[in-house]
C-alpha cells in the first residue's frame, strides 16, 4: 500500500503522524503545566492566609498576655504591646478578609472579628481604664473572680478553624501538584520516546521505500550510460514518482537494447540518448548528495520529455517533504525549548517559595523557644511565689504566737497586780497591828517599852513594804503599757503579712493564668512549625520533580535539533530558504540550554554523523 501510495502523500502521512504526535505531548504538557501553576497559586493564597491567621491568632494572646503584665505590676510599657498587637490584628484582620473567598472562613474571620471587639469593650480597654483611673485592685479582683471567660478563646478559635481549613487545602493542592508534575514528566518522556521512535521508524521506512529505490535507479542509469544495456530495472511496478521513474528508466533500457538490437538508429539518436541519460545521472546524483533544487532545466528530446517531467515532479514532492520536515521539527524545538523555559521558570519559583517555607519554619521554631523559654519563666516565677506565700504563712504564724504570748504575759501581769495589791493590804494591816501594840505598849508603862519597840520597827517594816508594793505597781502598769503597745505592733504585722499573703496570691494567680497562656501558645506555634516543615519538604521536593521535567523537555529540544540538523543537509532551494529565514536560529535566544553529551541517545549521536540516504 505505501508504495502505491504518491510520495507526497507519503511525506504528509508521515509528518502528520509526527505532528500530530508532538501536538498531544505538548498539549497534554501543557494542561499539565497550567494545572501545576494553578495548583502552585492556590498554594501561595493558601500560605498567606494560613499565614495572616496565625499573626491574628498571635495578636490576639499578646493583647491577653500585655494585659495581664498590665494589671500585675502598673508597668506602661505594657500597653505600647497591647497597642501594637491591637494594631496588628485590625491590619491583619482587613487583608485576610480580602482574600478569603469561602463563605464559611469569611463569616469564621467575621465572628473572630466580633469576639475580639466584645472582648476589648468587656475586658481589655475597660481594665486598662480602670487602672489607669487608680482601681486596679478592683480590677485585679474582677480578673480573678471571672475566670476563663476574660480569655480570648472565643476569637482565637474561629481563627484555628480557618488555619486548619487552609493546612488541609494546602496538603490537597500539594497532592495534585505532585501528581500534574509526575503525569507531565511521564509524558513527555513518554512523548520523547515516542517522537524519536516514530522518527527513527519514518527514518528508516522513508529510506527503504524512497532513498534506497532512487540510489537502485541512479546505478541502473549508471549501468546504462555504461553502456551495460540488460540491466535490470528495479520498482516499476510501484505506483508513485518513483514507480513512474522507473518506468522511464525502463523506457531508456528497452530504447537501448532496441537500438542496439536493430543499429538502426542515427548517430543523432545515440547523441540525444546519450545526453538524456547523463542528465538524468548527473541530477541523480546530486539528488543522492541531498541536493534537491537539481531539477532538470536542459531540453529532451519529444520522446524524453516524460522523462523530464517525472524526474521533475518527483524531486519536487520530495523538496516540499524535506522543506515540511524542517519546519515541522523548527516548531517542536520551539514548543519544546518553551515548555523547557516554563519548566525552569516554575522550578525557580518553587525553590524560593521552599526558601521562604525554610525561613519562616526556622522564624517560628525561634518563637517556639522563645515561648517555651517565657512559660518556664512563669513557672518558676510561680513557684517562687509559692515559698513567699509559704514564708508569709510562717510570719503570720510566728506573730499570731508572738500575740498569744504577750496576752500570758498580760494576764499573768493581771495576776502580779492582784499579789502587790494583796501584799500592799497586808502591809497596811501589818501597820495598824504594830500602832495598835504601840499604843498597848504605851499603855502598859515601862513593862511594854520593849515591845513599842518592836512595834515601831514592825510600823516602820509595813511602811518600807507599801512603798516597795507602789513601786512595783507602777512598774508593772508601764510593763502592761508595753506589752499593750507591743501587742498592737504585732498585730499591725499581722495585718501586713495578710496583706502581702493575699497579694503574693493574686500575683500567683496572674501569673498562673499567664503560663498557661505562654504554654498554649507554644503548643499552637509547636503545630505550625510541624506544619510548615512538612510544607517545606513537600515544596522541595517539587521543585525536584520540577527540575527533572525541565531536564527532560531540554532533551527533547535536543532530539528535535539533532532531527532538524539532519534535515538541514538536504537543499531545499528559495522556497524551503524562506521557510527556514521565519524560523531562524535568532528566535531561539531562550532555547534551553544544551544537554550534556551522556544524555543524548547513542542512536541519535551517531547518525549525527553520516549524512547519506541510508541515514535518512
Amino acid at each position: 500500500m505505501m508504495a502505491s501510495m504518491k510520495i507526497p502523500r507519503k511525506l504528509a502521512l508521515s509528518f502528520l503522524l509526527i505532528c500530530a504526535s508532538a501536538a498531544i505531548v505538548m498539549i497534554v504538557f501543557f494542561m499539565n503545566i497550567s494545572m501545576i501553576r494553578s495548583v502552585t497559586d492556590q498554594n501561595n493564597l493558601s500560605q498567606q492566609v494560613h499565614s495572616k491567621t496565625l499573626t491574628l491568632e498571635t495578636a490576639l494572646l499578646r493583647q491577653n498576655s500585655q494585659l495581664r503584665g498590665f494589671l500585675v505590676t502598673g508597668d506602661k510599657t505594657y500597653l505600647k504591646s497591647y497597642d501594637e498587637g491591637r494594631s496588628e490584628y485590625d491590619e491583619t484582620s482587613v487583608e485576610l478578609e480580602k482574600l478569603l473567598t469561602d463563605p464559611a472562613l469569611l463569616d469564621a474571620l467575621r465572628k473572630s472579628r466580633a469576639e475580639t471587639l466584645a472582648w476589648r469593650e468587656k475586658w481589655g480597654d475597660r481594665l486598662i481604664a480602670d487602672v489607669k483611673a487608680g482601681r486596679r485592685e478592683e480590677a485585679q479582683t474582677e480578673v480573678r473572680t471571672a475566670g476563663k471567660a476574660v480569655l480570648v478563646s472565643a476569637a482565637v478559635l474561629p481563627l484555628r478553624a480557618i488555619k486548619d481549613a487552609q493546612a488541609e487545602l494546602i496538603e490537597k493542592n500539594s497532592k495534585r501538584q505532585e501528581t500534574a508534575i509526575a503525569t507531565a514528566t511521564t509524558v513527555l518522556i513518554l512523548g520523547a520516546v515516542a517522537l524519536i521512535g516514530i522518527a527513527i521508524g519514518l527514518a528508516v521506512t522513508l529510506s527503504r521505500i524512497i532513498a534506497r529505490p532512487i540510489s537502485q535507479l541512479t546505478r541502473t542509469m549508471a549501468d546504462l550510460a555504461a553502456g551495460r544495456n540488460h540491466v535490470e530495472v528495479p520498482a516499476t511496478a510501484r505506483g508513485d514518482e518513483l514507480g513512474d521513474m522507473a518506468r522511464a528508466v525502463l523506457v531508456f533500457r528497452d530504447a537501448a537494447i532496441a537500438k542496439e538490437a536493430s543499429d538502426a538508429a542515427s548517430a543523432k539518436g545515440e547523441a540525444e540518448q546519450k545526453m538524456v541519460v547523463d542528465t538524468v545521472s548527473a541530477h541523480l546524483g546530486e539528488l543522492a548528495r541531498g541536493n534537491l533544487t537539481a531539477t532538470i532545466t536542459a531540453d529532451f528530446p519529444s520522446q524524453y520529455a516524460v522523462v523530464k517531467s517525472n524526474f521533475n515532479e518527483a524531486i519536487g514532492s520530495l523538496r516540499d517533504l524535506i522543506a515540511s520536515l524542517m519546519e515541522a521539527t523548527t516548531s517542536i524545538r520551539t514548543g519544546s525549548n518553551e515548555i523547557a523555559q516554563a519548566s525552569e521558570d516554575l522550578a525557580r519559583r518553587t525553590e524560593a517559595n521552599a526558601a521562604s517555607l525554610e525561613q519562616t519554619a526556622a522564624a517560628v521554631t525561634q518563637m517556639d523557644q522563645r515561648l517555651k523559654a517565657t512559660a518556664a519563666a512563669a513557672g518558676r516565677t510561680v513557684e517562687s511565689a509559692d515559698g513567699t506565700m509559704a514564708t508569709v504563712n510562717n510570719g503570720r504564724s510566728t506573730a499570731d504566737e508572738a500575740v498569744q504570748a504577750m496576752t500570758r504575759v498580760s494576764d499573768s501581769a493581771k495576776g502580779i497586780d492582784s499579789v502587790i495589791e494583796g501584799l500592799d493590804k497586808i502591809a497596811f494591816q501589818t501597820r495598824v497591828l504594830a500602832m495598835n501594840a504601840a499604843v498597848e505598849a504605851g499603855r502598859a508603862g515601862e513593862a511594854g517599852r520593849g515591845f513599842a519597840v518592836v512595834a515601831d520597827l514592825v510600823s516602820a517594816l509595813a511602811m518600807r513594804a507599801e512603798e516597795e508594793a507602789g513601786r512595783a505597781r507602777d512598774q508593772l502598769t508601764a510593763t502592761q503599757t508595753d506589752i499593750v503597745t507591743a501587742v498592737q505592733a504585732v498585730q499591725r504585722v499581722d495585718g501586713a503579712l495578710a496583706d502581702i499573703s493575699s497579694g503574693v496570691g493574686e500575683v500567683h494567680t496572674l501569673l498562673g493564668n499567664m503560663a498557661a497562656d505562654n504554654q498554649a501558645q507554644s503548643s499552637a506555634v509547636t503545630e505550625i512549625s510541624a506544619a510548615l516543615g512538612a510544607m517545606d519538604q513537600s515544596t522541595q521536593q517539587n521543585a525536584a520533580m520540577v527540575e527533572q521535567t525541565s531536564a527532560a523537555a531540554r532533551n527533547l529540544a535536543s532530539e528535535v535539533s539533532t532531527l532538524a540538523e539532519q534535515a538541514s543537509h538536504f537543499q531545499v532551494g528559495d522556497g524551503g530558504g524562506a521557510r527556514m529565514s521565519r524560523m531562524s536560529p535568532a528566535r531561539f535566544s531562550g532555547a534551553a540550554k544544551p544537554l550534556p553529551a551522556a544524555a543524548v541517545p547513542a542512536l541519535v549521536r551517531s547518525s549525527a554523523a553520516d549524512d547519506d540516504w541510508q541515514t535518512f
